[in-house]
């Protein structure tokens, strides 16, 4: 492709955008603006939804490895319980020895955190109550009693806790078949033969403090036995609390909250929490087991409800860029606006040099031509050059008077008035003369008043030389009207001068007035010689501005007229 051809063609485009800039200057600032606040907006929602997904996978994450951690210490729990059943399964009698030594070959560690020990709650007939107390008096002389005092078929007070504390003896002779939810705990054990977990309690040992917790019962048969009796539960208690903040320690939790529940996600249900300082309320909630029993697992969110901060960053540089850029085309719309007006200003100035050049060609030949004819009539009425050429001064001088006024006026309209006095000035100003002048406002094309300008000179002259000016005693008044709205009547009438003669030969005024002025206004001009003074009615066009203007400023500028 030419090089020309790639400059029409940016041109091309330059003007269209241009266009563009001129003829919507408000819309393509606006749009700019809203465009990019558009592409902003949908970039800070990608972002948002894309920290959103990476929130939730980081939520799903948290959740799975606490609810690992949780089924974990669950697990090890069960396996213990099912250790210290099988082996309690097989002896005649479970004493305070027995259980102490199994405890401490369990040898507790670290993955045990969050129980508060391991017990032993033998199966006790009612009948056979006074013998337990007696017993555990002589193991554990502390007083036990079995509580409370039920006339159930089958009681399984609380006999063993280890780890041996002043808390955990709170809890020593309770008969936990005694309490709804306990019981059905060791039931659904029994039946199923397997660590049970019960619903929300709140442990004995727990005192006044109402903090909820949770226990893991494993049923005990004889097995030597062959109905299987039963010979009791050993289970472990655990403050709910606690054993979440155990599986907390391991999980990686990331600052987020998290909630263990009994059931659905109410209040009520609440078994323990771990809540930071705020609520996002973006949630994720799984099912865990611990001990077969179902719980509900919950994961908030730390994520504020806000922008984040690479959206805060996009959304602050997209609305600056907008900004700007909306700045930037109100700057060019308005240098577009500048240039377009210049470029009308040029095509204006250069249709008026045009035409100035035109009219002032034409004005020259009209110029020209009366100067010709004033010139010609002037040679023909002269003998001698002298007086050649002080009647052509004179004539020229009067053009040029009548020029200067059409100059003061910028060649526009010119009043009938102006052009008489004009012509008149050395008589108006005389206090010896009277000269009279009366008539509307009424204003003259350019070529009209040069031509009333000639008439009133050569009037002037002929009356200065020999009509009513050449006296004291003359009078001269001029009277105009207007005949209709494009025509204008001027009657020159002189009085009390000389008198006239009626055989008076017509002069070179009189031949100037009558062909050249009466040629140039296109209308015949009344011309008489009365005793009294010469009469002389001429007929003027009144020319609206279209007629003789150059051009019209098209786009609300000053009129410029010829």
């Amino acid at each position: 492709m030419r090089e020309d051809e790639v400059l029409t063609k940016q041109a091309r485009r330059e003007g269209r955008t241009t266009r563009w800039l001129v003829a919507y200057p408000r819309a393509v600032p606006v749009g700019i603006f809203l465009a990019i606040t558009a592409i902003t907006s949908l970039s800070v929602f990608a972002i948002e939804r894309g920290e959103a997904q990476r929130d939730d996978s980081l939520m799903r994450e948290a959740a799975q490895s606490v609810s690992s951690a949780l089924d974990r210490r669950g697990a090890t729990s069960s396996s213990y319980l099912r250790a210290g059943a099988a082996l309690f399964a097989t002896v005649d009698d479970v004493d305070l020895d027995l259980f102490r030594r199994f405890v401490s070959e369990l040898r507790l560690d670290s993955e045990y955190r969050g129980a508060d020990g391991i017990g032993w709650a033998a199966a006790v007939q009612p009948s056979g109550i006074p013998d337990f107390e007696a017993k555990m008096a002589e193991e554990i002389p502390i007083g036990i009693k079995v509580s409370p005092a039920n006339s159930g078929e089958m009681h399984f007070p609380v006999t063993y806790l280890e780890p041996d504390t002043a808390r955990n003896r709170r809890a020593l002779g309770f008969d936990m078949y005694s309490e709804p939810t306990r019981r059905e705990a060791m039931d659904e054990a029994m039946q199923m033969v397997r660590p049970t977990a019960s619903g929300k309690i709140v442990l004995l040992q727990e005192g006044a403090d109402d903090a909820p917790g949770f226990l893991i019962y494993m049923p005990v048969f004889d097995t030597s036995s062959p109905g299987r009796d039963l010979k009791g539960f050993i289970y472990s208690p655990f403050n709910a609390q606690q054993f979440l903040e155990s599986a907390l320690e391991i999980g990686s939790l990331g600052g987020r909250g998290v909630r263990l529940y009994d059931g659905e996600a109410d209040p009520e249900n609440l078994l323990a929490s771990h809540d930071p300082d705020f609520s996002t309320g973006r949630i994720l909630r799984r099912e865990v087991r611990i001990a077969n029993r179902p719980l509900l697992l919950e994961i908030e969110s730390n994520r504020a409800n806000m922008l984040s901060t690479m959206s805060m960053i996009t959304l602050i540089f997209g609305l600056a860029l907008a900004s700007l850029l909306m700045l930037l085309a109100r700057l060019l719309t308005q240098q577009a606006k500048e240039d377009e007006r210049a470029m009308k200003l040029l095509e204006e100035q250069n249709s008026i040099r045009n035409s100035l050049a035109r009219e002032l060609n034409h004005r020259v030949k009209n110029t020209l031509a009366n100067v010709l004819s004033i010139m010609s009539l002037t040679r023909r009425r002269t003998d001698d050059l002298d007086t050649f050429a002080d009647g052509l001064e004179e004539r020229v001088r009067a053009l040029s008077a009548t020029h200067s006024l059409l100059t003061q006026s910028e060649w526009g309209t010119t009043p009938v008035r102006a052009i008489i006095e004009e012509e008149l000035a050395p008589y108006v100003a005389d206090p010896e003369r009277q000269v009279e002048l009366t008539g509307p406002e009424v204003n003259l094309a350019p070529n009209d008043a040069l031509s009333l300008g000639m008439a009133i000179h050569e009037l002037s002259t002929n009356a200065a030389k020999y009509g009513a000016l050449s006296t004291q005693e003359g009078r001269v008044s001029v009277n105009w009207n207007l005949l209709s709205e494009n025509l204008v009547q001027v009657e020159w009438r002189e009085s009390h001068g000389p008198e006239v003669s009626a055989l008076r030969e017509p002069g070179f005024g009189t031949e100037l007035i009558e062909k050249i002025v009466a040629h140039e206004l296109k209308h015949p001009v009344d011309l008489k010689f009365e005793s009294d003074g010469v009469v002389c009615v001429l007929r003027v066009p009144v020319r609206s501005r279209g007629e003789f203007r150059i051009r019209a400023n098209p786009y609300g500028g000053k009129l410029t007229s010829s």
